[in-house]
């Protein structure tokens, strides 16, 4: 019998930004709110398993648009067995992502990077190339 295999290539049509924080999670979410005038909630925590690893919960914000979303996803969580992990492990020196997609293209993402650059308890503000990241499958919450 011949076998068939199915490739799915998943889509990220998304942009994203890297924040640098010291601040809390709470507070990173009601600092973005309140510079970009949002309304980022607190939904319930994602729960990534991994094959080689425990399982690592990860906080979230959303925020849903007509045609879109807007989400803060935390970088750096505690797994099952209380070790330091991270949604995107070779970006260590992000404490949080902001995923923002918007199909009608009413949201400017170089109007976030300013607003939320002049903030003093954000570090740093860095938009980055998806395309360019090894594990990128672990962005796909939505």
């Amino acid at each position: 019998m011949k076998k068939s295999k199915l490739f799915v290539e998943p889509i990220f049509d998304f942009e994203l930004l890297g924040l640098v924080s010291p601040v809390k999670d709470y507070k990173m979410a009601w600092l973005i709110n309140r510079e970009l005038n949002l309304n980022l909630v607190k939904s319930e925590d994602i729960q990534i398993e991994f094959m080689s690893s425990p399982q690592l919960e990860i906080s979230q914000y959303l925020l849903s648009l007509p045609h879109g979303f807007i989400q803060l996803l935390k970088n750096k969580a505690l797994n099952t067995s209380q070790q330091l992990a991270y949604l995107i492990p070779e970006l260590r020196n992000l404490d949080y992502f902001l995923l923002v997609q918007d199909q009608t293209q009413q949201t400017s993402i170089t109007t976030f990077v300013d607003h939320l650059s002049k903030n003093p308890y954000i570090q740093s503000v860095v938009r980055l190339d998806i395309s360019k990241i090894k594990s990128k499958e672990n962005l796909l919450t939505y």
